[in-house]
This record gives structure tokens, C-alpha cells and sequence, in this order.
């Protein structure tokens, strides 16, 4: 998975960089049909200092993109939080993709069935 990572107003330290790369690998491990990912981390000064951190997270795979946006006092929590908001995304396509392919497989095995009796 390919990684455009951009701030404003916030220092990118090894630290951060790191952060970020282990929760995208996390989020490559429930879906490794992702393109690519852009995280945009940023700093407002003008905002309450509760929420002064933001984290923008937008996740390409086929079919619509993923998007998740977090605003937080500490980076890392806004960080971690739009990861979660992203694997949830994840998470849901994965089961509906699922109950799709089980339902038609149910029906297809009751034609089968009846088409026997």
C-alpha cells in the first residue's frame, strides 16, 4: 500500500511517522486490496485546545474510498480514533460482501433441492 502522508502546522518526528506506517499495517492486514493511503495530520490553533489536533485518513480499494476524520487534544489519540473509524468501515464492506455471497448461495442450494424432490 502506497502512503501520501501530509501535515499542517505539526512537525512530522520519526515518531509520528512510525505511529501512523504501524496502524496502516494493521489496517493492510483486514484489507490488502487497498491502493493506497493519504493521512493528512494537523494542528489548529484557533480551536478549543480539547480538540486542537486533527487526522484525516482517506483509504483507496476498489469501489468507493474509505474516509475518516478525527479531532482530538493529543495527535496519537486522533490518530488511533480514525484508524478504528476506517477498520469499522472495513469491517462492514467485509460483511456485507459476505451475507451477499451467503444469501445467494442458500438460495441457489434450496432451488437445487427443490428441483431434486
Amino acid at each position: 500500500m502506497k502512503l501520501i502522508l501530509s501535515t499542517h502546522n505539526v512537525t512530522l518526528t520519526k515518531s509520528l511517522e512510525d505511529h501512523v506506517v504501524g496502524r496502516l499495517h494493521k489496517l493492510d492486514h483486514f484489507d490488502n486490496r487497498a491502493v493506497d493511503a493519504r493521512v493528512t495530520l494537523e494542528h489548529d490553533h484557533t480551536r478549543a485546545p480539547e480538540k486542537q489536533f486533527s487526522c484525516s485518513l482517506r483509504l483507496s480499494v476498489r469501489g468507493p474510498d474509505l474516509f475518516a476524520e478525527d479531532r482530538e487534544s493529543d495527535l496519537y489519540a486522533a490518530i488511533d480514533l480514525a484508524t478504528k473509524k476506517i477498520e469499522q468501515q472495513i469491517r462492514k464492506r467485509h460483511n456485507k460482501r459476505n451475507a451477499r455471497k451467503r444469501s445467494l448461495a442458500a438460495r441457489t442450494k434450496s432451488r437445487r433441492q427443490e428441483s431434486n424432490l
